[in-house]
């Protein structure tokens, strides 16, 4: 079982281990300094995950300094130094008069940072693609340090973050057990007449409930839960709207441990399903048995959508979305990593340890159908994180 979910996560061995590989890349990309706004990496190297994402704050890796170093908000030091190994030298809080401040910038308060605590500062990577990492401040930073080099690092840690270690799979099954709970308890109490805003609070109490073993928290994404006519919507919010009769229902969601996800998405039908409903069921099932058993070490995420598709195409069907992407860490506004997908021009090779949601849902217009598998690959082949069977639900 992995460590109590009020703890740091994961011994300081495993984050040097990280911190080690981070450091490894940023020689390759000859790079002496690395600024991380993304939380899910901050988390990957030091297990700080309180949300205080919402206002500036930045990890500092420099090559020749032996941890990271924290800038954040001063009354989120309290939580850096009950999350993290990081010693009281590597926490550095600005003060509240920086906060979303017409007279300070953050920024500067970074700048200054960089100029004393960094050996060299001659080119400097930034997150560039992160949601977290405005224009305005790299344009700021751009202006603040003009004799210094920067350098493109979008993703350097979410490549890495792919191949997971023995503690984070072990979480990741943990998040699959409670995702496997909240879908048990949504068939169970899904009816026709129920509103559809009861239903989510009904998921969301098992999410945040967790297992008799261990809690869970909010994931990285909101549940979507759409029914009836408004199931061919793959993310529109759910409403106060009574569900109806002969309908399905479309749940997609996720356990999260730790900030550790596992999805899982199911349809349930409340109802007779007509034969045209159960014909689109049926090939979407058909389709992600046939792709999950291509799942092993050495194949191409191309490969795996190909036989999803060839699949599905026999049936009359297609899916212009990818089939999937890689999990693990997430911080709002998604649980995906943002590096492989399962998509046909996708030539990421599978290597034991990475994880993936495969999410052969199907939207067609006024109707659509989800089932869904997340999954570990194995040195042999995979192992499913959440166990519910894959198969239409009907009630």
């Amino acid at each position: 079982m992995s460590p109590t979910g009020d703890g740091i996560p994961f011994e300081k061995p495993e984050f040097s281990r990280r911190l080690t590989l981070v450091k490894k890349e940023m020689e390759r990309r000859e790079m002496d300094t690395l600024l991380i706004s993304e939380p899910s990496n901050i988390y990957y190297l030091t297990g700080y995950e309180a949300y205080s994402y919402y206002v500036f704050q930045m990890l500092v890796v420099h090559r020749d300094l032996d941890e990271p170093v924290w800038i954040g908000r001063f009354m989120d030091a309290v939580s850096v130094r009950r999350m993290t190994h990081l010693s009281e030298k590597a926490i550095r809080p600005y003060m509240d008069e920086y906060v979303q401040s017409s007279e300070r910038d953050p920024v500067d308060f970074l700048v200054g940072q960089l100029r004393e605590i960094c050996p060299t500062l001659k080119a400097i990577g930034t997150e560039t693609g992160s949601f977290y990492y405005t224009a305005m401040t790299h344009t700021k930073l751009l202006g603040s340090l003009p004799n210094v080099r920067f350098v493109d690092a979008e993703l350097l840690i979410n490549w890495i973050r792919i191949c997971k270690s023995p503690a984070e799979l072990a979480i990741m099954r943990e998040a699959g057990k409670i995702s496997n709970a909240m879908i048990s308890d949504a068939i169970e109490a899904a009816k026709p007449g129920m509103r559809e805003c009861d239903l989510a609070s009904v998921i969301y109490q098992r999410m945040i409930a967790g297992t008799s073993e261990f809690g869970g928290v909010l994931p990285s994404s909101p549940t979507y839960l759409l029914t009836g006519s408004r199931s061919g919507e793959p993310h529109a919010p759910w409403s106060d709207r009574l569900i109806g009769r002969n309908v399905p229902v479309n749940v997609e969601t996720s356990g999260c441990r730790r900030r550790y996800h596992a999805p899982i998405s199911r349809t349930i039908f409340l109802g007779s399903p007509p034969d045209s409903y159960l014909r689109l069921s049926n090939a979407v099932v058909e389709g992600i048995e046939a792709a999950l058993a291509e799942v092993k070490p050495g194949v191409t995420c191309a490969v795996i959508e190909r036989t999803w598709q060839a699949t599905i195409a026999r049936h009359g069907f297609q899916k212009e979305a990818r089939l999937g992407y890689s999990i693990g860490i997430g911080f709002s506004p998604t649980w995906g990593e943002r590096t492989a997908s399962l998509r046909s021009s996708d030539l990421t090779v599978l290597e034991p340890g990475m994880a993936f949601h495969m999410m052969p849902g199907l939207w067609l217009g006024e109707n659509g159908v989800t089932i869904t598998q997340s999954f570990i690959v194995t040195e042999t082949g995979r192992e499913d994180l959440t166990t519910f069977p894959r198969q239409l639900i009907i009630k």
